[in-house]
């Protein structure tokens, strides 16, 4: 099993969903299933089976999952198969799956107990032909290179007024902002949200200095905790952030300072909380999906350790993956935000100049979160990688991140 979740945002850089994007098994070691052998289990869903054994909170909090059906699945007892609330549920189709007279009694049926529905590959020809469909669908997914918006737009409010448009292959922060100042699309699907920062816009702040301080210390060979104590005293966000954790490994511990909390925490433990809470507070002027990715690939990192065979590297890789999206946070090119914090070598080659024993985690997990599952599998193969050592690393990366944010 390989997934992953997209996520999909609205004008203002908010995500209002997740899409799960999945897939059973590696292609390139099953290739027969590229044939006939793809109907194999088509009426399994993939998508619900995430979410049952893992929970919607897990998967994405209080937001939408889309999941992907086909003319197969679509007949499958969803109503049964899903544990989480149907309102919650966006059931994707795409072009195969036509308006006959079964498929649309069926979406009838569906939308009838609660799920939503939104279709996706629909060829602008087909619009006509599929429209019992569309009459039903909630939204609808559109390549916007592909598509005048202005007509569409017009097209869609005249004849399925209660349709929602979604944008997608959106790859550049530049698409993003010229397609949001029309408003003619409700979502955005794509890229642009992590794309690498060429020039810096600005000074960083005073506070963000003072994070950045505190991320130096730690990282420094042999740390000192009372300086790294004395600097975490600076903020009250992290004062009581530290004092939250330290109460929950101990009992009746009566921490007297944040010195005292420190020294609870040892150096060890003290420096993987500062990264992480540290992070947390850089990314609070960006969108919440930018702290979201920075600690799913730390966490995603360090758990592909032992897959990779870097177990004694676990450490490096979970700061490599914290620090992945360091020029987006700080709004300046790579090479100007490592110059102003304190990496190792392996760090910075693996994140400026993409060599090192490093990369490799961090080239595959990116291909992993865009769902390329051609290269992921390719390179699995290569590397005689066990599918479900990565895939459960993923899903430990996300019930970590959600545990973060559950105190």
């Amino acid at each position: 099993m390989l997934a992953t979740l997209i996520p999909l945002f609205d004008d203002n850089m908010i995500v209002r969903a997740y899409s799960v994007f999945a897939q059973k098994e590696n292609l390139l070691m099953k290739p027969a299933l590229l044939g006939t052998g793809s109907l194999d289990g088509a009426a399994n869903i993939i998508g619900l089976d995430i979410i049952n054994s893992m929970g919607l909170e897990t998967i994405s909090g209080d937001k939408d999952v889309f999941i992907g059906i086909n003319n197969i699945s679509l007949f499958s007892d969803i109503e049964q198969m899903c544990t989480a609330p149907a309102a919650k549920v966006v059931l994707l189709i795409d072009s195969s799956v036509d308006a006959n007279e079964a498929n649309v009694a069926r979406i009838k049926a569906l939308k009838e107990a609660g799920y939503k529905l939104a279709v996706q590959k629909l060829p602008v020809e087909a619009f006509e032909a599929h429209r019992e469909i569309l009459l039903l669908a909630d939204y609808i997914l559109l390549n916007h290179r592909r598509i005048d918006i202005t007509k569409a737009r017009i097209y869609f409010n005249n004849l399925f007024p209660n349709i929602k448009l979604v944008a997608v292959n959106v790859n550049t922060q530049e698409e993003y902002e010229a397609l949001t100042e029309n408003g003619s699309y409700d979502l955005y699907e794509g890229k642009f949200f992590r794309m690498p920062v060429n020039e810096g816009e600005k000074e960083v702040a005073p506070l963000k200095a003072n994070y950045i301080e505190l991320l130096n210390v730690v990282n420094d060979q042999d740390f000192e905790l009372t300086e790294a104590a004395d600097v975490i005293g600076r903020d009250t966000a992290l004062v009581i952030s530290l004092l939250k954790m330290v109460n929950r490994m101990t009992m009746n511990s009566g921490i007297t300072s944040v010195r005292h909390a420190a020294a609870m925490l040892g150096q060890k433990e003290l420096k993987k909380w500062i990264n992480t809470a540290v992070t947390k507070e850089l990314c609070a002027d960006k969108p919440s999906e930018i702290t979201r990715l920075s600690l799913l690939r730390a966490k995603f990192a360090e758990n592909l350790a032992p897959v990779f065979e870097h177990a004694a590297l676990s450490s490096e890789l979970f700061l490599m993956g914290l620090f992945s999206v360091l020029d987006i946070i700080l709004d300046k090119p790579m090479a100007e935000a490592l110059e102003m914090v304190k990496v190792s070598k392996d760090i910075r080659q693996a994140l400026l100049d993409q060599t090192g024993p490093l990369f490799p985690v961090l080239d595959f997990m990116r291909q992993y979160e865009d769902a390329s599952w051609q290269e992921v599998s390719r390179q699995m193969m290569l590397k005689e990688i066990n599918m479900d050592q990565v895939y459960s690393a993923y899903i430990q990366s996300l019930v970590w991140y959600r545990d973060l944010f559950s105190v």
